[in-house]
Order: structure tokens, then sequence, then C-alpha cells
């Protein structure tokens, strides 16, 4: 049975060799790159059993894309207000992908009673999140998210679908995906959001729907993982 691999990182810049690859099952790693020939150098090698082969991987290789354990990652949580400040600064993309049934914090607004009563809402376009994201896609920035629907739908998210008319209003580039196609992708079942590319906020709730805190992932080979 074929390994699940995946890509985690190369440092040619053009997609070839040297690359790294884990194995998402077992977790070992696999290293690609051009092989050691010298027999000089091949001499030197300590404990190379038969059948093994020598490869050259520059150290920033393993230091940028090798797998570090998330259990000894030390999580780097910021606030609220830091989490909001990321969407004021970021260069050029966000984008995010969405994986719950339901949000508390959407219950909780009066925009949500009124979807549940009408089955609509008259959403306020020059609220603070409006105003920045068209600020943003109007410098040429790219913003967008994909949201995961189950078949039906949930009333949480019929109320973010509709809620989807303000997005793009925003300029922001909305897509939903069945939950039966983005398990069938492998897609996490985690919320967050990629900025620029560079770091990552993974947004951690509790069983009712609560956002409990926000991580910053910037660990190269992690954030990769996320983009992927």
């Amino acid at each position: 049975m074929a390994r699940r691999l995946r890509f985690n990182g190369t440092g040619s810049g053009n997609g070839g060799c040297p690359s790294v690859h884990e194995d998402l099952d077992s977790g070992e790693v696999i290293v690609h790159g051009p092989p050691l020939t010298d027999p000089g150098d091949v001499a030197q090698l300590q404990h190379r059993s038969p059948g093994e082969q020598a490869v050259v991987v520059p150290r920033t290789v393993l230091e940028d894309w090798a797998p570090k354990s998330p259990g000894k990652r030390q999580a780097t949580l910021i606030t609220v207000d830091e989490f909001g400040g990321l969407f004021e600064t970021f260069k050029h993309t966000v984008w995010r992908l969405e994986t719950r049934r339901a949000y508390a914090s959407d219950v909780e607004t009066d925009t949500y009673r009124e979807f549940v009563e009408s089955g609509s809402v008259n959403w306020d376009l020059d609220d603070e999140w409006c105003t920045n994201m068209r600020a943003q896609t109007g410098a040429g920035k790219r913003v967008g998210r994909v949201r995961i629907v189950d078949d039906p739908p949930t009333v949480g998210q019929l109320y973010l679908m509709d809620n989807a008319r303000r997005n793009a209003f925003t300029g922001e580039q909305m897509t939903n995906l069945w939950r039966a196609d983005a398990q069938r992708l492998g897609l996490p079942e985690e919320d967050f959001w990629i900025f620029d590319s560079r770091l990552v906020a993974l947004l951690n709730f509790d069983a009712d729907d609560n956002l409990v805190d926000v991580e910053l992932i910037t660990e190269p080979a992690e954030v990769v993982s996320y983009r992927d």
C-alpha cells in the first residue's frame, strides 16, 4: 500500500531537489537530493547498511522544512485585537477555511435572529469589517474563503451563505464546498486564516462553538501544510 506523503518544501525554488516529504501516517521524513558519490566521502559514512543511499541536503532545507513534533511546539497565542490587526497589515493575500456547522458568535447576533425569523438579512455594508475589506481589496489585495457546507446545510451555514452577499460586496472571493468533497480531498477539520502565505492564524473552538483562542503559526513546514 502506498504511503500518504505530504510535500513540505524544497530549497531549489523551482520545485526540484533537494526536497522534504513527510509520511502522514508514520511521521517518517523522506528526503531526496543529489547522491553522495565520491568514494572518499562515502567511505567516511558510519552505520551505512547495504542498499542505503546517501544524499546531500543543505542544512537550511532541513531547518526550514523538516517537520517539528506538534507535541513539542510552543503555541503562540495572540489577543483578539492582535488577530484583528492582521487584517489591516497584511501585504497581499488573506485566505480562510471555515469548517464548523455553527459559530456561537453568530448565534448571539441580531442579524442571526433576523435570518431565523425572515430567511434573509439586511446587512450593514458600511460596518468596520466591510469598510476595511473594501479598502484592502480596492488596493489590489486578495481576500477569499471557502466555507464547508453539510448536506443539508445547518441553519448556521445557511446564515453564512446569506452573509456571503455581504462578503462579496467587499471584494472577497467566496466559495462553498460540500463537506463530503472536503473529506474526499483530505482537508483538515480546522478553521484557520492564512496571511501572505507566511503565517497561519488557527482558530480553536470548544464543543459549544465558542472561539477559545487564536494560535499564530509561523514555522515554515506547518505553514506550507496549511497552504497545501
